[in-house]
């Protein structure tokens, strides 16, 4: 661990035993020293992966303090089972029920707190060449104090003035936010999957075994796109309507099929030789999440049937009335957010990393070359 000459801790200072790793994480919350895992089981990390670590658990903390203010299950709950529950939402102003603490407006308050707070260190870590830096130390610790400092953005969101003319400003702050996450995440399905297939292909030199599970997974990615497709044409859509259904279902289906032949077309297989069906089929899957996220969320329609009766389609008749595909869309949208913040934390961020994001592979030769040149600037840390 590196500290500074300003840095009132010391390595052979510290005690022994566990009063030494209380001392670590008392300096990882309230000083300059990067947190670490204390038990000796426990394998060691990198000073940058547990910074990207912290920084990605207070992302899925304010994430998972956000579907519980969606939650109106959680809302009953709270006040049917909590006594004071009204005196207490009168104390904090938040209304007569909470209801200035529930719903979209809330999360659009919390999630304003959270992007502030992640740009305001965005800001403070430009240009920081060297990891024993005063701003270094600064963003590798104090986590303590960045975890009051989040809630405090959090909650002052909430005491911003005119707030109608604040939420409608930032819904197209949101929506332009959605769909560059939405772009990145397709850039890490791509390089996870390039990876992923690299490593197989690799091992089938050695083993066929590798060729037989590659060609399974893929078969099981196209297999599920393909069901969701189907799926998608027979629950929102109708013979006499959802023309946005049916066209948004055949723009995406052709989309994928379009991919999934240019991945394997001569031309990018000379570019790039570890290209193929796999990342066609990650992205094929993800493109038919999206599509139900778009299809869940769309209004449904009514028609006037043989006896002149109202009825609605465009959605499942299961799901009339009820939330079951918007529980779906919230639990897969979730998942996938924790899984690509998870991915792109705990990997490490090295120069074959990005040329990876932006379509250059590199040979083996030079990859191994790369990876030594690394090991020797580390230990040279």
């Amino acid at each position: 661990m590196a500290f500074s000459r300003c840095s009132c801790w010391r390595s052979n200072s510290m005690p022994r035993g566990r009063n030494h790793c209380e001392a670590r994480v008392l300096a990882c919350c309230c000083g300059i020293a990067a947190c670490s895992l204390c038990c000796k089981c426990c394998p060691k990390i990198k000073q940058s992966t547990s910074t990207r670590f912290m920084y990605a658990l207070y992302f899925m903390l304010v994430t998972i303090i956000c579907c519980v203010m969606m939650s109106t299950t959680v809302a009953n709950e709270m006040k049917t089972h909590i006594p004071f529950y009204k005196q207490m939402c009168k104390s904090i102003q938040a209304g007569e029920m909470c209801e200035k603490l529930v719903g979209y407006s809330a999360v659009y308050k919390v999630c304003f707190g959270m992007a502030c707070f992640f740009f305001l260190f965005f800001l403070f870590t430009i240009k920081i060449n060297s990891s024993k830096s005063c701003r270094a130390y600064i963003h590798n610790g104090f986590w303590l104090i960045k975890l009051i400092l989040l809630a405090a953005m959090c909650s002052g969101a909430f005491f911003i003035p005119d707030q109608d003319t604040f939420l409608n400003a930032w819904r197209y702050v949101g929506a332009t936010g959605g769909f560059l996450f939405i772009a990145i995440q397709l850039i890490l399905l791509v390089e996870f999957t390039h990876k992923w297939n690299k490593n197989w292909t690799a091992g089938a030199k050695h083993k066929q075994m590798w060729n037989g599970l590659l060609a399974l997974v893929t078969l099981m990615l196209y297999s599920i796109a393909v069901a969701a497709l189907v799926l998608m044409a027979l629950f929102y859509t109708h013979s006499e309507g959802c023309m946005y259904n049916k066209v948004l279902i055949g723009v995406h289906g052709g989309l994928c099929l379009f991919v999934s032949l240019v991945a394997i077309s001569p031309c990018v297989q000379n570019r790039q030789p570890h290209s193929g069906l796999l990342q066609s089929g990650v992205i094929s899957c993800y493109v038919m999440y999206l599509t139900f996220s778009a299809l869940s969320s769309k209004p449904p329609e009514t028609i006037l049937d043989e006896n002149n009766r109202n009825i609605t389609i465009c959605v499942p008749e299961f799901s009339q009335d009820l939330h079951r595909d918007e529980n779906l869309v919230t639990g897969l949208g979730t998942t996938i957010l924790f899984g690509c913040i998870l991915y792109s934390c705990l990997t490490s961020t090295t120069r074959a990393s990005s040329e990876a994001l932006r379509g250059i592979y590199g040979t083996p030769e030079s990859e191994l070359m790369l990876k030594s040149t690394l090991k020797k600037g580390e230990a040279s840390l």
